[in-house]
């Protein structure tokens, strides 16, 4: 089974959430995948023993002037401006390119080879509890989260329990996190701003047609609005968690919510076995 876990917005407890469920987990095969490759942070609370540390790079296109004719067909067909056309002089941008391999079908001159471009790496390693553990790191200054998220996912078991930490937001990436999850638990706050963005979650997954409910966090701030509203929309609350001083502490610490406070491990274990069913 995989089960996503994401938010509308950031600082929601995403992570809180997602190392909780692989903590608590009764089977043996156990797989969390850190797909918030741009601030990737699993690795602080589960300390996983790294086996391997790969590379991801694109194919980009790199001139060959001496058969290039200046045709400027592959500028035209280049949505992201990532090759330009000057008189008699082209320049590839490498950082603006998208792989997508255009340029090298449409050169009647074949005037391109193939080059790369590193945009991170993928960690995969072993943390605790002997949970499987797969992490993502973009490169610094790269833009392009897309790829490297598609090969942290490459390495899902095919069996098992895995769970996928998204990246905040409702666009590409988190699009490419949940899309084929069995489940997807939306973490929000009942704040203005945790309605407002669970909104535009949910309304990403009713556009996917995949099955979601909420977990609230810091349940206890008084804002009943966000399960005035899941309730209205038939949205199941899964869990509240009151705000916890103690596991604020903990947190910055880098110690998991169910080891803070161990009968947390109990109610992530019954949700995970509700989500099963």
């Amino acid at each position: 089974m995989k089960i996503a876990v994401a938010s509308g917005k950031g600082g929601t407890g995403k992570t809180t959430i997602a190392v909780s469920l692989a903590l608590a987990a009764s089977t043996a095969k156990v797989q969390l995948l850190d797909c918030d490759v741009e601030a990737p942070n699993c690795h602080i609370f589960l300390k996983p023993v790294v086996d391997e540390e790969e590379v991801v790079s694109l194919d980009v296109p790199a001139v060959i002037e001496q058969k290039c004719t200046y045709c400027k067909k592959c500028k035209e067909l280049c949505q992201f401006n990532a090759i330009a056309v000057f008189g008699k002089t082209i320049m590839v941008f490498k950082e603006m390119c998208h792989s997508c391999g255009g340029c090298f079908l449409v050169c009647p001159e074949e005037a391109f080879s193939r080059d790369s471009r590193e945009i991170g790496t993928v960690v995969t390693g072993k943390g605790k509890g002997s949970i499987k553990f797969v992490q993502g790191r973009l490169r610094v200054g790269e833009a392009l989260a897309t790829p490297l998220i598609k090969a942290v996912r490459s390495r899902a078991l095919e069996d098992g329990l895995v769970i996928l930490d998204a990246p905040p937001g409702t666009s590409c990436p988190v699009i490419n996190t949940v899309r084929g999850a069995d489940y997807t638990l939306l973490v929000t706050e009942p704040t203005p701003f945790g309605l407002h963005d669970l909104k535009l979650a949910a309304g990403v997954l009713w556009k996917l047609e995949q099955p979601f409910g909420v977990i609230l966090n810091r349940s206890d701030l008084g804002y009943g609005e966000v399960e005035k509203w899941c309730n209205k929309n038939n949205v199941p609350v899964h869990l509240k968690i009151p705000f916890d001083r103690k596991v604020a502490e903990g947190y910055a610490k880098g110690q998991p919510l169910v080891e803070i406070v161990p009968n947390y491990r109990d109610r992530f274990a019954f949700l995970l076995k509700e989500l099963s069913k």
